[in-house]
């Protein structure tokens, strides 16, 4: 399965890119997955059409459990595929997962990386992924082969002052890119006044509770059936 290329798009609750007006935090980038906000509305759809036609056309107690697997299986889908997400600025790194939120000055930001997969480090040790920024090796083999054939092509780097920067960003994977980026903007912000402070993690209450509230009743009905 293909790795889909996180996108960049300024955050709608901040201002556009360039200079931050005083007083208002600076532009957001948002980094997230395409196909897994598409394959998270597509199940959504997928789970009400099956759960309203066994509510509307079950028997006895269907209906009932048919309600408790949408409010549970709802929002472990938007937690999954919708939720994850990615905003990084001038100031703080913001983590959007399945079920926290963390938000990371850059300050507090010791090491960003992809192995197996997207990881922050923090200076007191904590590890953090990035959800919303999934690693395909699939991606990373298809650059290594690019770039393999380019330095076979160019064996002594005879080309190398005037080649293109966007062909040599195609023989890197996306994930990798987005990584080195954010990896680049933490030390050179890490220093400024903005940039200070201490992580934050807060718990996603709101698929949370739901998510727990629909398992309940689902054992409910299955310990009293």
């Amino acid at each position: 399965m293909t790795t889909p290329e996180p996108s960049h798009e300024p955050s709608p609750e901040q201002p556009s890119a360039g200079k931050t007006p005083a007083g208002q935090t600076p532009a957001d980038k948002v980094f997230r997955s395409p196909l897994g906000v598409a394959s998270g509305v597509f199940l959504l759809l997928l789970t009400a059409f099956f759960a309203g036609d066994s509510m509307v056309r079950g028997e006895g107690r269907t209906p009932w459990i048919a309600l408790a697997i949408l409010v549970l299986a709802v929002p472990l889908i938007v937690a999954f595929t919708i939720r994850p997400a990615v905003y990084a600025n001038d100031d703080r790194l913001r983590i959007r997962n399945p079920f926290r939120s963390i938000v990371l000055p850059w300050a507090t930001v010791a090491d960003v990386r992809a192995g197996y997969s997207s990881e922050v480090f923090t200076q007191e040790g904590a590890k953090y992924q990035l959800w919303a920024i999934p690693v395909s090796l699939r991606q990373r083999k298809r650059a290594a082969r690019q770039a393999a054939r380019a330095s076979q092509d160019d064996p002594h780097g005879r080309t190398s002052v005037t080649a293109d920067v966007r062909d040599a960003a195609s023989r890197t994977a996306p994930s990798d890119k987005t990584i080195a980026d954010l990896r680049e903007l933490a030390e050179l912000r890490a220093g400024t006044p903005g940039a200070q402070g201490e992580p934050e993690v807060r718990w996603a209450y709101e698929i949370v509770a739901p998510a727990l509230a629909g398992l309940l009743l689902l054992v409910i009905l299955i310990a009293t059936g």
